[in-house]
């Protein structure tokens, strides 16, 4: 078992951070040269299989996909609280595909929360991009 999860992770890992086969072979320099061989083999034979296998992992933490979105900017000038508020907000309207039902979410946003999201999408995409 112990061998099993180990080639599980050497996989995952050679696939998810597309690897050259001599930086592949170099994970498994411990091993005599027909197993790097053997492994090397497998692992060029089932790449394309292993990487949408673990793209469907991936996709199935989650089931929900955004449809589709809308945004608008308001400047709140006062509030309840504070006459003289000028503040900018930011409504963002996502449509979300759950389960085959679209669900809407609103969300209002002040400039900090928004750089906070930006700031996340970002980093979302240098992972997305880490794994194409």
């Amino acid at each position: 078992m112990e061998v099993l999860e180990e080639t599980m992770t050497y996989f995952k890992i050679a696939v998810g951070r597309n690897l050259s086969d001599k930086e592949a072979t170099q994970q498994i320099i411990e091993l005599n040269s027909d197993s790097q061989e053997a492994i090397a083999k497998c692992l060029k034979a089932r790449k394309e299989e292993i990487r949408n296998a673990l793209v469907e992992n991936v996709n199935g933490i989650s089931s929900a996909q955004l449809q589709d979105f809308d945004w608008q900017v308001k400047l709140a000038l006062s509030s309840d609280k504070i006459s003289m508020l000028q503040m900018p907000l930011l409504n963002l309207d996502l449509d979300v595909r759950e389960n085959g039902e679209i669900k809407p979410i609103s969300i209002e946003m002040n400039k900090e929360e928004l750089q906070n999201l930006i700031n996340a999408l970002e980093a979302a995409n240098k992972v997305v991009l880490q794994l194409k």
